[in-house]
């Protein structure tokens, strides 16, 4: 009796369930010329299936009643509906009209190319403010670039060259003593020539 009981509760279970599935159709026009909108798309808010209206604009879908279905198009409003829960059969036919959407676009300007000589002609007539003027002055000063060389890490371009340098003299030194640097009249003009320039005096930045 238990037994029976359940199962007759698992049909009409079944049953319910099965009831609620809708197979959504139709098809999507413009409201104003009646032509099919094609690729529309048709989504199911609750958790975003959907489906594409081909190019005569037909779809079909499966939804569950009370669900909310979305239209959406570029160039056209969104429009959304919900399949109503009272529906007698398991089929909702509709015929979804949609308005255009009119966007405004800011207007532009086309120019033609400047010449060489108008471009230098403007490059020089552009004002600039004393401050960058200033700011350009103490970024090529030669304390601050010294200052910068010392504090910025190098960029791919100057740890290959120093990688190569390096592995270059490896390789030409390769099976033999490196000579010492210590007898060397270039590495010791070098040498002076830092020291002239105060390379290793202690720097506060």
């Amino acid at each position: 009796m238990v037994f029976f009981q359940w199962a007759q509760a698992q049909e009409i279970n079944s049953d319910s369930s099965e009831n609620r599935v809708v197979e959504l159709f139709g098809v999507i026009m413009t409201a104003d010329s009646l032509r099919p909108v094609p690729a529309a798309s048709v989504i199911v808010e609750s958790d975003k299936r959907g489906t594409i209206a081909n190019d005569k604009g037909i779809f079909s879908i499966a939804v569950l009643k009370g669900e909310k279905i979305k239209f959406s198009s570029i160039g056209y409003k969104d429009v959304e509906i919900t399949i109503p829960q009272n529906i007698k059969g398991n089929q909702y036919s509709v015929i979804q009209l949609m308005t255009e959407d009119t966007v405004y676009l800011p207007a532009t300007i086309i120019r033609a190319r400047p010449t060489p000589e108008e471009f230098a002609r403007d490059f020089l007539n552009t004002p600039v403010d004393e401050d960058m003027y200033e700011i350009a002055r103490q970024n090529n000063n030669e304390a601050t670039r010294r200052a910068l060389m010392d504090v910025l890490p190098m960029d791919g371009k100057e740890a290959y060259s120093a990688l190569m340098r390096q592995k270059t003299a490896q390789n030409y030194y390769k099976g033999q003593l490196p000579p010492m640097n210590l007898l060397n009249p270039f590495a010791w003009s070098d040498f002076i020539k830092s020291w002239k320039r105060g390379d290793y005096k202690s720097k506060n930045y």
